[in-house]
């Protein structure tokens, strides 16, 4: 009992060591009876050590066709991961993936657009700013972004007084570009309006999507894109419906990143081999009776 304590604290130590590089201070724990299990969020707003199932289905038959145990929360992560287990499973790559908003991000929009796939996903992209968080910093709504004219010629903002704003700095990210303009100090300081701008000195972010997030948003407003969604639900969510009621996986039995593995994939095998009872098996007992 004293080594296997010993041998499960050294592996908690370890796990720590992995979580504190994307957590800092008291936010980096792990638990001392499953070191492998990660804090998440439940459905009844509190947190526990848990893993993330993700479960990959077939639109045709509501076969799974992949499955993975994740020690992320966020999904996001999860859909490139996805795509090469359907690969590697099917030995083919699939036409068409169907994903919530939870992993249509830019990042995730930019990389399946190169993998050549045909993408259908939720995506609000960024929500603009409500006029009372503006009032909130002491910006008038005469001195909102929206009211600062871009000049791409010069790469250049002018404020509703007529000032410049200069481009200042970029930031490229996955599916995204960021630029900001900023105006001279001294055209500020001398602006009678300084106080219902910005106080100090006035920026405005630009913000650019990727040529690809440009074209999947312009996919999604049409009604085609829109119905493909639509069926998003049934497929996705049968699967897990179906392994918590027939099965009763509500909680994982066993503990440990292997363990827990096999036991989803031993309850998807089930899942699958229930359905190729109802797809393959009946039938052919239909024609042989008939």
């Amino acid at each position: 009992m004293a080594k296997e304590r010993r041998e499960r604290l050294d592996h908690a130590l370890e796990e720590l060591k992995k979580v504190r590089q994307t957590k800092a201070g008291d936010k980096a724990r792990v638990s001392m009876t499953d070191p492998d299990a990660r804090i998440m969020k439940q459905p009844d707003g509190g947190y526990a050590p848990s893993y993330n199932l993700q479960i990959s289905a077939d639109s045709a038959c509501d076969i799974i066709v992949a499955q993975q145990i994740s020690q992320h929360p966020e999904d996001f992560a999860e859909l490139i991961p996805a795509v090469r287990k359907i690969e590697e499973n099917t030995g083919k790559k699939p036409l068409q993936m169907i994903a919530d908003g939870g992993y249509t991000t830019r990042e995730n929009i930019v990389a399946m657009a190169e993998k050549g796939l045909d993408f259908i996903g939720s995506f609000e992209g960024r929500t603009p700013l409500h006029p009372g968080q503006f009032a909130s910093r002491g910006i008038d709504d005469a001195f909102r972004p929206e009211r600062f004219v871009y000049d791409p010629e010069v790469d250049a903002y002018t404020c509703p007084q007529g000032k410049v704003l200069y481009h200042r700095s970029t930031q490229k990210r996955a599916g995204k570009t960021r630029s900001t303009y900023s105006a001279r100090i001294r055209d500020c300081r001398a602006c009678s309006f300084r106080e219902k701008c910005c106080g100090k000195r006035r920026s405005v972010v630009r913000s650019v999507n990727d040529p690809a997030v440009e074209v999947f948003i312009e996919k999604m407003k049409t009604e085609g894109a829109k119905e493909i969604y639509q069926t998003r639900a049934p497929i996705a969510e049968f699967p897990h419906a179906w392994i918590k009621q027939k099965i009763g996986l509500r909680q994982f039995h066993v503990r440990g990143l292997l363990k827990v593995g096999m036991e989803a994939l031993w309850a998807c095998l089930t899942y699958n081999i229930q359905q190729w009872i109802r797809l393959v098996w009946r039938p052919r007992l239909g024609q042989a009776r008939g």
